[in-house]
């Protein structure tokens, strides 16, 4: 598939995370990995965190921290505008995302999983779902609010755990706030999963889709233009000559 791809080997990568910090949480080494194999990665963050744990100077200072982050992930950030608790999984907050697809062309996204108990994140889930309902690939990462995960897809991010902490720490407000980022637990969890996957350190991702698009080896390239013909005429999807209608 060549949809979403910003060059001849390069996907683009659309991670949404319902606050500030979500998504550097979820699947920040996964980012840098794809940023690392020259994938352009979008980050769309929905809200401004804005009930999130501190006081009106820390909450205002989300927004800076969530670009430093986003600088470190080698990521562009867009904004969702919506107001943290408040996200509903409407037609609205599925236009917006389905917006974003569209101007990235995104061929992978990253999303909160749907099962957790806070329920922007769950809406988030739902109204990413329904906007990318024709994308090949759909992964839901881990929230410490997750309720039920079951992961069959993995990340190898051994190389960027030093730089998921980075990017975390950008968010000092939070982190200062919150035992759930604390950087031994960040890599305990990515042993953890590593553990799972038969790798050193992992990021863990349940799929709704995931379509793998295989390089064409030199043999099939080479009968790839008759393959059409082995499909009856009748069910092809490519008119052959002289075909009308």
């Amino acid at each position: 598939m060549d949809g979403g791809r910003t060059g001849s080997t390069g996907r683009s990568v659309l991670a949404i995370g319902a606050h500030p910090d979500d998504i550097e949480l979820g699947c920040g080494g996964a980012l840098l990995a794809h940023a690392a194999a020259g994938d352009t990665v979008t980050m769309l963050v929905v809200t401004g965190g804005e009930n999130g744990p501190g006081d009106d100077v820390r909450i205002a200072g989300r927004r800076a921290e969530q670009e430093r982050a986003a600088a470190l992930l080698g990521a562009r950030l867009l904004w969702g505008g919506l107001l943290d608790c408040a996200v509903a999984a409407d037609s609205g907050t599925v236009r917006r995302i389905e917006q974003v697809l569209e101007s990235t062309r995104a061929d992978l996204v990253y999303v909160h999983a749907p099962d957790d108990s806070h329920q922007d994140h769950r809406a988030v889930a739902g109204a990413t779902l329904a906007a990318a309902r024709r994308l090949p690939r759909v992964l839901h990462y881990q929230s410490p609010s997750t309720l039920t995960f079951t992961p069959s897809v993995y990340v190898d991010v051994t190389a960027f755990v030093t730089g998921k902490l980075a990017a975390l720490a950008a968010h000092a407000s939070q982190v200062e706030m919150s035992a759930m980022v604390e950087p031994d637990a960040v890599v305990a969890s990515a042993r953890h999963w590593g553990a799972h996957a038969r790798i050193g350190y992992a990021e863990a991702f349940q799929p709704t889709r995931m379509v793998l698009d295989l390089a064409p080896s030199p043999a099939s390239v080479a009968v790839s233009s008759a393959a059409p013909e082995a499909v009856p005429a009748a069910w092809s999807l490519i008119p052959s000559a002289g075909r009308i209608g």
